[in-house]
Parts: C-alpha cells; structure tokens; sequence
C-alpha cells in the first residue's frame, strides 16, 4: 500500500502509509523464546540444512520472496524511511539479490573441501579442510538499512547450511513486520524464523544459546551483545559504527571528490554507518570544499531540498533532537534548516570545527559534514589515531602514493580510495570494522565462512609402522632429528615425484634402521646415505 505523487524531477516520490501487514509471531519472553531456539535447534540436528541442495533452494525461494514481493517490501522501508521507491530499490533490493545469485553461483565452491599443504609426514595422506554449518544463528538487524542489513547476513547462514533467527530493528517497524509476514511463507518454518519486539524482547533473546550472533548497531548495544555472548561462548560478529574520516589532498580533483562525499554523506539523510563523518582538509580548501558541497547538492537536490524524492527524513523525533543538538554553538557555512514536525534537516557543513566540540566527540549519523583545518596528511594521520579506530577510511588524493601511505599509517574496518562507501559493495571484500567499530566481517564467501566452521580433517593410511617408530616412545635424539626432516619439509606439487621415491627411501632406510641393533644413526642428520635427503 503507497501513494505516490509526481515531483517536478519526473521522480515518484513514495509517501507510503504504514503496510498492513498480517500479524507476525507474537513477541516473546523467557520460556517461550528458549522453546523457539530449541524447535529450531531441533530441526537443525536433523541434518535437514545440510544438503547443498537444500540450501540452494531456500536461496532461490528467498530471492523470489524479494522478486514476487518487490512492491511490499519498498513500501515498508518508504514507510520507515521516507525513502522513494527507485532508492530503496537500488540501495536494499538490489544488494540482495546481487548477494542471492552470487551464492547461488558459488556456493557449491565454497561447500566443497579444500585440499591442505601437507609435509613429508603426511604426503601419502590425505589432508583437507571441510567447512560445516555452526548451528542456530542469531542475526540482529539495524533500522537504518532494515532490509539489508537483516537479509544479506541471512544469504550467508543459510548458504552455510544453519538453522537462523532474524530480529529485525523495532525501530523500523513497518520493515520488521512484514518480514515477519512474508519470510515463513517462502523459507522452512522449522529452520528459519523471525522474532519481533524492542528491548526486553531482545534482551531475553540474548539469554538463549546460540552458535554465532551478528550484530549491526551502536557500540554501546554491541558491548552488551558480546557480555551475553560470552555466557556461552559464543562467537559474534559485531558490525558498528564509529567516526569515518575524509582527508581531501590538496592535489585532488575537487569537483569530483566533492560530489562523491555529498553522495555518501547525505544519502539517507546521513544514516549510514560507513558515511564520511567529518572532512579533514588544509585550511585553504575549506572554502573551495564548500562551494563544491553546496553545487553537489543543489545538482543531486534542486533548490527546493525538502521536496525532493531523493531526500529522506531522519527515522524519528529523538534522533532528530540528537542530531539537531550537534548544530549548537558552531559555525554553519551551509544548510542548517530543520522542521521537527517532519523530521527533515538540511544538509549541512560546518567549518573550523573545534577537535573538541560534542559534534566530534560522537558519531554524527546524520546530515551534518564538519571541516576540521588540518596543516597537512601527516597531520590528518596523527588526527584520526588520536581517535578509536573507524569503520571506513576515505582519502582523495591524485597522488596513489599518498594515499597508500595514509593506509599503511592508520588503522579502519575499511578503505575506499577517491570514493566513498563503495567498499561495501564489493562482496569479494569482507566488510567489518576493527576495535571499537567492530569485529568479524561479511559479504560474499566471507559471510560463508563467518557462519561455518572450517573444519580440519587428516585421513591416514593404517600402513607405514616403520616410520612411526620416530613418534613412539622410547625417545632419542637420533629419532629427534629425523623428525625435524619429516616436519619441516614441505611438499611442492612440482617435486611430488622426487619426494615420493625420497619418503620411499627413508620409510626403508628407518625400518632398517630401527630393527638392527643400535638403532638409528646418531648424530645431526646433515647428508645421510639417501641421496634424495638433499632436495
């Protein structure tokens, strides 16, 4: 259900009414939840999950959920978001389904067992790392993104072979329930469910067991996350935030630097986790930066940005006062404008920002861009690692030399050269934050891995006694070193045959060794009467 109404761009702008969606499962405490997590827990014993066919299939019904139900789904995150139908679109559904069919593609790889390097000692053994599903997940969504950021973990579970729950954000509530809806109708209600509700919903959640949590939120939520994980010895992937700098090189092209910070920083109307959060630039392009702002958004905006149907509002009033509370006291060289009663503020640059001011001190999450004056690079890095360790890290810069050189220097979740945010949607890149911005990482075959376990597995032949003696007790130091030549020779693929007639010779040159009196030779090993020793 959405109304829409034609903006003088030509746009749809999408001014959705909240989706009537059918009543999801109830909210759940205590007993009831730890009943959830053991019906999943059951169904995911039952091996069910764990055919690789079984998982693509609940993969290709998953991306005919988001196909068949395209117009539910954008109507609920317009709902949540004010967000026009061609940017959800292209911000959540098209990330899902790009994840969906690369797993499809891929998955069979990465299910397959990978072959390990094996030594002198374990060449004629075979050597292999299996990866297999952890168990019952738990995956936390956000609200800013409520979408993706609930269903592009899930890809990675279910391609790991898990049973999951799904807690969407309560914040976006319109998302929150009709993923409720729609999910258990396409996907297997005993393996895969959605639990909704605020705090003590999710507090009691975290109460349960649970194999591997994901987490996308603040900092402070993430600490609580990890101390009820820690009850069991669960593992977490905790994806936070945190305050991504932005340093612009003097020797840049600032028509288009500029353009891509506005793009990244005012999308969603800054509610975005891996947003550039402040700009650090000489003192002489602080003006030039924002003169190249103001025509980026005048460009992406019109002159009217209010009605654009590319501006979205912030997600609600207490938000809204946070962020309009950063503007006090500071120097607004651009935007500025807020109306509570629709939640929208301008967006806005602030200059000569003081390092010290409360609109630095946290992260911002919103439209406002601040300019801190630094003298030059070296100055921006000593800066940001002054600073707890960002989600993302932009540098513009024509100088690749430069720009490698403020990576190596500093620390972030990751990096985007002369762009911002687009990091993210590489999927062969793990996405994930480091110290404070988070740990553990996703996207593509690296939520394949965080959701399974890689499993190491040696088969051995019951033969080659002879060569064991070197392992059994009574110990010698002749049986010492002829075991650092076992342990510390690799195999290469390249002298596999040499090295096949060379164990073939020591098995034999041991088991003669060994059954006549006095053992094996004492002394180092050097050049013994094997000539293949000597590879």
């Amino acid at each position: 259900m959405h109304r829409a109404r034609q903006t003088d761009h030509g746009q749809t702008k999408c001014t959705a009414a909240p989706v009537q969606a059918r009543k999801g499962p109830p909210t759940r405490t205590g007993p009831a939840m730890e009943r959830e997590v053991q019906r999943l827990r059951a169904a995911f014993q039952t091996g069910r999950s764990r055919p690789l066919a079984f998982r693509l299939q609940q993969l290709q019904a998953l991306r005919r959920m988001v196909q068949e139900r395209e117009e539910d789904l954008l109507a609920a995150i317009a709902a949540d978001l004010s967000k026009s139908k061609l940017n959800a679109y292209s911000q959540e559904v098209l990330t899902i389904l790009g994840e969906i069919d690369l797993a499809l593609e891929k998955l069979p790889e990465w299910a397959a067992a990978r072959p390990a390097e094996k030594n002198l000692l374990t060449m004629l053994d075979e050597a292999y790392v299996q990866p297999e599903p952890l168990g019952v997940m738990l995956i936390i969504g956000a609200w800013n993104y409520p979408l993706v950021l609930s269903i592009q973990p899930l890809i990675g579970a279910i391609a790991a072979g898990n049973a999951v729950i799904i807690k969407p954000s309560e914040i976006s509530e319109n998302t929150a329930k009709i993923l409720a809806k729609l999910l258990p109708q396409y996907l297997d209600q005993d393996l895969y469910a959605v639990i909704n509700g605020g705090v003590e919903e999710t507090t009691k959640l975290l109460e349960q067991r649970f194999d591997h949590i994901l987490y996308t939120g603040s900092t402070a939520v993430g600490k609580i996350v990890m101390e009820a994980a820690a009850k069991h010895l669960t593992p977490v992937t905790l994806e936070l935030g945190g305050k991504s700098p932005c340093y612009i090189d003097p020797d840049c092209d600032l028509d288009v630097a500029c353009r891509r910070i506005a793009w990244g920083k005012y999308m969603n109307c800054g509610q975005t986790c891996i947003a550039p959060d402040y700009v650090l630039c000489e003192p002489s392009l602080q003006d030039q930066v924002v003169q190249k702002m103001k025509e980026a958004v005048k460009e992406f905006y019109g002159d009217n940005i209010k009605d654009s149907p590319d501006y979205e509002r912030i997600v609600n009033l207490r938000h809204f006062k946070r962020i309009q509370s950063l503007l006090e006291g500071q120097k607004i060289a651009f935007g500025g404008e807020t109306d509570e009663a629709t939640r929208y503020i301008a967006p806005t640059i602030l200059t000569d920002v003081d390092p010290e001011a409360k609109v630095m001190r946290e992260e911002i999450f919103g439209p406002i861009l601040p300019i801190v004056p630094v003298k030059n690079a070296d100055e921006a890095v000593k800066f940001i690692n002054e600073r707890e360790k960002p989600l993302a890290f932009y540098v513009f810069s024509r100088n690749n030399k430069l720009i490698k050189q403020m990576i190596e220097a500093t620390s972030s979740g990751g990096v985007t050269g002369n762009d911002v945010i687009m990091h993210f949607m590489l999927s062969s890149l793990p996405f994930g934050g480091v110290g404070s911005s988070g740990m553990g990482a996703y996207h593509g075959k690296h939520s394949f891995e965080t959701f399974s376990h890689l499993r190491p597995c040696l088969l051995k032949s019951l033969k080659g006694e002879g060569a064991n003696k070197l392992r059994y007790p009574p110990s010698s130091q002749s049986k010492v070193d002829w075991a650092k030549f076992f342990f510390l020779k690799r195999v290469s693929k390249g002298r596999l045959g040499l090295l096949f007639l060379a164990l073939l010779g020591v098995v034999l040159a041991v088991h003669r060794c060994v059954y006549r009196p006095g053992g094996l030779p004492a002394g180092p090993l050097g050049l013994v009467t094997v000539p293949c020793f000597t590879i």
